[in-house]
């Protein structure tokens, strides 16, 4: 269940502040509440009620079991949403996006696979038998994926949805999405246009305690989530140890061949 959200603590994140007027998408025009020194000023009522929406969508996303994939490449949104995704145990994108992260997850699979086998032969032994030269090689080709697609490695399929910080600079991925009809849901500011994905959250994409208070309440639903999961399979563990121990300890039925004998 998302929790409540007060508008004040939007308001003090600097949450309403939208871009100068002249910028502006006409699509945003629903949630815009006002005009002040030529800057758009955002809704923050349906700023909030748009995160409760968004939350609750994820957190179900979460607890059926599917990933959900941050995407954030600008500078004063990386650290904050790689932080947060790591709290909730999901996967993100912080550098260049890859071209085909979606679209063409088969190839992508394939580079994070090599990284699985170089970590595979460190631990077996294989990698001391290479020569020097050959273990600075690989080593640079672990180094260059992990810093691509280390924060991917535990993907292994498609995610349910994405979580976006600025459509406009995370376009290719949008439109990757679009392509699959993955669930897009994104923060999107006063120059962006809503229509573009599923579920659009009113807000400043700019500042990092605007995008800190968004993603991090985003983040708590979908841990939420997660842990509602776990304790459905754990019921469902309970369950299945108690039948099992039930038909233990029914008595077995005579055969008719011991009824014979008797």
């Amino acid at each position: 269940m998302a929790k409540e959200i007060e508008v004040k603590d939007l308001l003090d994140a600097g949450v309403h502040f939208g871009h100068l007027t002249h910028r502006w998408n006409p699509n945003m025009a629903p949630y815009i509440y006002m005009e002040r020194n030529g800057i758009h000023i955002i809704n923050l009522y349906k700023s909030a009620a748009k995160m409760q929406e968004a939350a609750k969508a994820l957190s179900k996303i979460a607890s059926s079991g599917r990933k959900i994939l941050f995407v954030a490449t600008k500078k004063q949104a990386k650290e904050i949403v790689a932080e947060e995704a790591q709290k909730c145990n999901m996967p993100y994108i912080t550098e260049r996006w890859p071209g085909g992260m979606l679209t063409n997850f088969v190839t992508i699979r394939r580079s994070v696979k090599k990284m699985d086998a170089v970590d595979r032969m460190k631990k077996d032994g294989r990698f001391d038998t290479l020569s020097k030269k050959e273990q600075l090689q690989v080593n640079r080709m672990r180094a260059k994926l992990e810093k691509q697609l280390g924060s991917i490695q535990k993907m292994t399929r498609l995610p349910g949805a994405i979580f976006v910080v600025d459509t406009l600079r995370e376009h290719i991925a949008v439109k990757e999405a679009q392509r699959l009809n993955i669930p897009i849901f994104a923060m999107v500011d006063t120059n962006s246009d809503p229509r573009e994905v599923d579920y659009a959250i009113p807000a400043n994409d700019d500042a990092s305690k605007s995008i800190k208070k968004v993603v991090s309440y985003i983040s708590e639903a979908i841990a939420e989530g997660l842990s509602a999961r776990e304790q459905d399979l754990e019921v469902k563990r309970q369950a299945k140890e108690e039948t099992k121990g039930s038909k233990k300890d029914q008595p077995k039925e005579t055969s008719e061949k011991e009824a014979k004998e008797a």
